[in-house]
């Protein structure tokens, strides 16, 4: 199973803390919160990523280029340009496999999963998230659920403050999905999605498709979308502060997502 995570937005509302780096590559501690979401489906078992890149893309390469001389001890030789030895590899991260997919500047959520589709042929199933969330979910739990029910989809419904996208449930069963309306009141979209290979029978070619809008409220209509619900910590990653309560949680030693 494999693990799409959408990497390309541009993080307008959270320049104040970098506007120099793509959002997910802005750190909580010492690591960027895209590497702290990899580890949440790394204890899952899940170690093969799909990066779904955008804007300023080269940053997440570069990052991913060099994260076994960052984890590991190196011995050099000044003398000889070009020669290094590496210590043993024996860190998490040494077992990933990570595509690192141009999917466009400006494309859209649902674009940007049509886009890297080539890389999931022959995936049964398959998960996404957003690269700018952290949560202490469980995501093996969620596929489980997924699989139990045999639907095309399944989304983590979790209970944050308003301002996000609301889903109407009967039992486990989403019958209605309004991205970000202006008043209401219910779960929210968290992320953490499960798919099998028939959402791409929802999307299309289309730059500008949001997979949160007519995908998604398809699927509903049709009877395909499912619920988890989530109930423990969620937070995204959408202003200065809310970067400042992530860091503040993994400096104690308390962050609920630490792995």
């Amino acid at each position: 199973m494999k693990a799409v995570i959408l990497c390309g937005g541009q993080g307008t509302r959270i320049r104040d803390v970098a506007d120099d780096i793509p959002k997910p590559m802005i750190r909580i501690g010492d690591r960027p919160i895209l590497w702290h979401i990899m580890r949440t489906y790394g204890a899952a078992g899940i170690d093969r990523f799909v990066l779904c890149l955008g804007y300023k893309s080269w940053a997440i390469k570069e990052y991913f280029l060099n994260l076994r001389a960052q984890l590991s001890d190196l011995t050099i030789s000044p003398g000889r340009p070009g020669e290094v030895h590496y210590g043993k590899a024996d860190f998490p991260e040494a077992a990933w496999q990570i595509v690192l997919a141009e999917t466009g500047l400006a494309s859209q959520t649902g674009a940007r999963l049509w886009r890297a589709r080539d890389h999931l042929v022959g995936e049964d199933t398959l998960c996404l998230t957003y690269g700018d969330g952290v949560a202490d979910i469980d995501v093996a739990k969620v596929v489980e659920f997924h699989r139990s029910h045999g639907k095309v989809a399944t989304v983590t419904g979790v209970h944050p403050p308003g301002r996000f996208g609301v889903m109407t449930v009967e039992d486990t069963k989403v019958t209605s999905f309004s991205e970000k309306p202006q008043v209401g009141e219910g779960l929210i979209n968290g992320g953490y999605f499960v798919f099998s290979q028939r959402v791409f029978d929802y999307l299309d070619e289309d730059p500008g498709l949001v997979l949160e809008q007519q995908p998604l409220q398809r699927l509903a209509a049709d009877g395909q979308l499912m619920l988890y619900e989530h109930h423990g910590f969620w937070q995204p990653m959408d202003t200065y502060r809310e970067w400042r309560l992530l860091n503040d949680l993994w400096d104690s030693g308390q962050a609920p997502w630490r792995r």
